[in-house]
């Protein structure tokens, strides 16, 4: 299959407009998306609403999804399959989330620059986020491409980062916004693991940042020096030439490749409109990110 594909940015990102995922897709096509992704990064996709079920197989085609999807054990029944994670700002019976609700508070978290699942011992490839409700303004999500952010850097910087690491943990992100209750069963569960801060991307051979706000410090460095250096790497990436914004509309499918990719979601009016996301995650099963648990 040979992909119909819309550049949306100079350096990266693409809609795809010969595609309906609602329709069987033969192996080919999963070839033909995998290859653009490793082009593009961020791949969009307008259509009709997939039912759970079908976001899940279209998402199982590209690998194994992630078995544990939730940090939270809030005891509740799940809204959304298991197999995927709920963005959205709806409770278990479908009603809008409270302001000082625990699951509304974690979820700020999804606001801040991030690659998915960086904190896991086994991290995120693809993401596929499927829109079936959003809201009339806000709620955009932006990503950026961080091979285009490492290719920009000065040859000076990348000598000093290119064998450093980076340790990660949900609970650093979530603590930059002061949200510290975590029990110590969700602790014990979610410890922090050890991430190259720069790494090969598979698919087209460019190197990548490997950044995200869960990244507490360098392995090895003074904290404060290494939380200096992941902050200044992180406004370099996220300079406004980098970042490609996207406006939902209700059946949209975008696919990201987490290896090589930064993305935040941008505010909304949590009160008064409702906005359902559900995400489908492809584990990582590369064996150069596999086991760096800290020690």
């Amino acid at each position: 299959m040979l992909l119909e594909v819309a550049k949306l940015h100079p350096l990266f990102g693409g809609e795809v407009t010969n595609v309906d995922l609602s329709k069987p897709i033969d192996q080919a096509g999963i070839d033909a998306i995998q290859a653009a992704l490793d082009q593009y990064a961020v791949l969009i996709f307008h259509g009709p609403k997939l039912t759970e079920e079908d976001q899940i197989a279209l998402a199982e085609r590209f690998g194994p999804l992630e078995g544990q999807n939730g940090v939270l054990a809030t005891n509740v029944a799940a809204r959304v399959s298991r197999k995927l994670v709920d963005i959205s700002n709806l409770d278990e019976k479908d009603d809008v989330l409270g302001t000082q609700d625990r699951r509304r508070m974690f979820a700020l978290g999804n606001q801040l620059w991030h690659t998915d699942s960086s904190f896991k011992k086994t991290p995120a490839k693809y993401s596929l986020l499927h829109a079936h409700k959003v809201t009339p303004e806000g709620g955009e999500t932006q990503f950026v491409d961080t091979r285009a952010a490492y290719d920009a850097l000065p040859d000076k910087i990348k000598a000093r980062i290119d064998t450093l690491q980076a340790e990660h943990s949900i609970f650093v992100s979530r603590g930059k916004l002061g949200f510290t209750e975590f029990s110590d069963e969700e602790r014990r569960a979610n410890p922090p693991v050890h991430r190259s801060l720069v790494r090969v991307h598979p698919g087209s051979g460019r190197k990548a940042l490997y950044l995200a706000s869960h990244a507490s410090h360098i392995v090895g460095q003074p904290v404060p020096d290494g939380r200096m250096l992941i902050h200044e790497l992180m406004e370099h990436a996220t300079q406004p030439q980098f970042v490609h914004t996207h406006k939902w509309a209700p059946g949209d499918l975008v696919i990201w490749d987490n290896r090589c990719t930064l993305h935040r979601g941008r505010p909304y009016d949590e009160v008064n409109h409702r906005r359902d996301m559900r995400r489908a995650t492809v584990s990582d099963l590369d064996p150069a990110v596999q086991d760096q648990r800290a020690a």
